[in-house]
C-alpha cells in the first residue's frame, strides 16, 4: 500500500492571531482508528490539561471534543504561536497519558463571516454523525466553556 505524505501546514503566528482569532482544530492521533482519547485514564489528563491552558489564558476554550482517534477544538488565542501552543499540549498529554498524536494538525481561522455557533454545531454533532451516539447530549468525551466558566455560562 502507498504512503502519502500529507502537506506541512504552516501554523506560524499570522496577524489575525495577534488580535484574539478563533480557531477551529482537528488533532488526530497516531495509528488512525485505534481509540486512544476516549478512555477513563486518558480522557481526565486531556481535559485537565485543556483546563489548566485556559486558566493560564494560553487560550480560551469554547468546546474541547474528543473522538476514539481524534479530538475537535474551538477556542480563541490572543498572541500564541498556534503551532507551539499545541505542540506544548500535545507534548504534555501524551507523557502524562501515553496517547500518541500526529505531529501536525488541521486548523480553520474563523473569519468575520463565519459563525463560531455553526462550527460548535458541526464539533457537536460528531459523534453522531459517526453513528457512536444517537443523540449529541449523550456524547461524555465533552468539554464546554460553561464548564470552565461556570459565571459566565
Amino acid at each position: 500500500m502507498a504512503r502519502f505524505l500529507r502537506k506541512q501546514l504552516n501554523h506560524t503566528k499570522h496577524f489575525a492571531a495577534r488580535f484574539g482569532a478563533t480557531y477551529f482544530i482537528t488533532d488526530s492521533t497516531e495509528p488512525r482508528g485505534l481509540n486512544q482519547p476516549c478512555h477513563e485514564k486518558t480522557m481526565p489528563v486531556l481535559f485537565k490539561t485543556a483546563r489548566i491552558y485556559h486558566e493560564q489564558q494560553r487560550w480560551y476554550l469554547k468546546l474541547f471534543l474528543l473522538m476514539p482517534d481524534h479530538a475537535h477544538a474551538l477556542f480563541n488565542v490572543s498572541g500564541d504561536c498556534l503551532s507551539g501552543l499545541l505542540r506544548d499540549y500535545k507534548r504534555a498529554t501524551a507523557r502524562i497519558s501515553g496517547v500518541r498524536w500526529q505531529r501536525n494538525f488541521f486548523d480553520h481561522r474563523l473569519r468575520d463571516n463565519e459563525s463560531a455557533a455553526q462550527k460548535y454545531d458541526y464539533i457537536r454533532q460528531n459523534p453522531v454523525r459517526a453513528g457512536l451516539i444517537a443523540h449529541e447530549d449523550s456524547w461524555r468525551y465533552i468539554l464546554t466553556a460553561a464548564e470552565l466558566d461556570p459565571g459566565q455560562g
